[in-house]
């Protein structure tokens, strides 16, 4: 019988691979996983279609990128399965009658849910069109991106807005957006495994309405050696084009033009001829971007004390440090672009009390009879859920089974039964049973349902 293949390349966290370390379970179980959803798939229209791929892409990878819904489909089903497959996040697009994009941000299994409005949105598609170099997906998406917030707490300037965000609810946005990818530590985390860059930058309110923008962005962090210049750095990435030509790798192209200049001098001083020609002296435009110190990550020789005095004595007029490089720091934009408003968040996933809406303010007289409301909502499913467990123990000592035999199941089964038969949720549900009260169904429904 023929052995089984093992996959040595792709396989991540094999033994054999070429990490040769497995990946730990707990981390991969504490890891945050998300699920990008669209409400209604053959509603939302094809562009929204293309932004959940896109947003399911800069997510990775956490994530699930092949996920199918299905009209069928409902959040109850996503929900029942987010437990066994450890989602921790929902994102849920979709698109309302009056033809706004929206999006939902929950967190399993018991909430809070922050309600967005997509004002404005790019596609990557759109994005790399409107670059003159883009960046083509990689080994980049192998890693979750750097998450980086800026603004998100209101400034003191701001705090004389009546309908402003309190702050209370501003660390909660805070911490749910930071609970969207692993956090890391700076002395343990690789800079090699930092290849991308998530940005969410809030928006000042204008004449401090209260409002709360986010712009969220998505790059690729890409970095190159500096005090080189450009013809050296040609020539260099032309040397390793030629060799992987033959080598049978690589594309065509990409070799400088010489066919007009009697030497190479001429090519690395310039057509000018006014002396070595550097990033400023180029022509081109100056780079401006951040230079950072890389120390070097690569294992080297454990050298003795004499060995290591000795390049000490030799260097001491040298300004660098040995195993330090600089490099530039360029971002480039993959996408996609989105500016976010939020118009509500409320506890639960999508169904629960209102913490606060942007155009409904209510008094304080008035959110204590809604709390009463919930709470008498709570107390009667409560009720509820406890005359079915008596009723489902009744009948399984009925045949003889037991209440034992079945009690875990049962615990379970209430718990994952969190919505009525109905299959409403929220104030419909409150108000079914208010008009039910009124007509006299109710009493009857708990008769049948005490009947069995």
């Amino acid at each position: 019988m023929a052995r089984r293949r093992t996959k040595k390349r792709t396989h991540v966290g094999a033994n054999n691979g070429p990490s040769g370390k497995a990946v730990p379970a707990n981390k991969a179980a504490n890891s945050p996983k998300s699920m990008v959803i669209r409400i209604g798939a053959g509603e939302v229209g094809p562009s929204v279609s293309q932004l959940v791929k896109d947003v399911r892409h800069m997510m990775e990878p956490g994530t699930a990128a092949r996920l199918k819904e299905r009209r069928g489909n409902r959040l109850r089903d996503y929900l029942t399965m987010a437990g066994p497959l450890g989602v921790s996040h929902l994102m849920l697009f979709s698109r309302s009658e009056t033809g706004n994009t929206n999006m939902r941000l929950a967190i399993t299994p018991r909430g809070p849910t922050l309600h967005f409005q997509v004002e404005k949105y790019s596609l990557c598609k759109d994005v790399r069109k409107a670059l003159k170099h883009p960046k083509g997906g990689g080994k980049e998406y192998l890693t979750a991106p750097l998450l980086v917030m800026n603004n998100f707490t209101s400034p003191p300037s701001q705090a004389d807005s009546d309908n402003k965000v309190p702050k209370h609810l501003e660390s909660l946005v805070t911490t749910i957006f930071q609970s969207l990818f692993s956090p890391i530590s700076p002395q343990t985390t690789p800079l090699s495994s930092i290849k991308r860059v998530m940005l969410l930058n809030r928006e000042p309110a204008k004449e401090n309405d209260g409002t709360y923008t986010l712009n969220l962005r998505h790059y690729a962090i890409t970095t190159k050696a500096t005090g080189v210049s450009k013809p050296l750095r040609r020539l260099n990435a032309a040397e390793k084009l030629l060799h992987s030509q033959k080598s049978g790798k690589g594309k065509k192209g990409g070799l400088p033009n010489l066919g007009k200049l009697e030497d190479v001098a001429d090519y690395m001083i310039g057509n000018d001829g006014e002396g070595y020609m550097t990033d400023a002296t180029s022509g081109s435009e100056v780079d401006t971007d951040a230079e950072v110190e890389v120390v070097e990550t690569r294992t080297r020789k454990i050298l003795s004390k004499r060995q290591r005095d000795r390049p000490r004595m030799d260097g001491k007029n040298k300004g660098g440090r040995n195993g330090v490089e600089k490099r530039a720091v360029k971002l480039v934009e993959l996408g996609p672009r989105m500016k976010l408003r939020m118009t509500k968040v409320e506890e639960g996933v999508c169904t629960g009390k209102v913490m606060w809406h942007e155009y409904i303010h209510k008094t304080k007289e008035e959110v204590k009879q809604l709390d009463k409301k919930w709470e008498k909502k709570r107390q009667e499913k409560e009720a509820r859920k406890k005359i079915q467990r008596e009723n489902v123990e009744r009948k399984k000592a009925a045949k003889g089974l037991g209440a034992k035999d079945g009690q875990e199941d049962d615990e379970d089964e209430m718990d994952v039964d969190e919505w009525d038969s109905e299959g409403l949720e929220g104030d419909g549900e409150m108000e079914l049973n208010e008009e039910m009260e009124e007509r006299g169904e109710w009493e009857d429904e708990e008769e049948e349902i005490a009947a069995g």
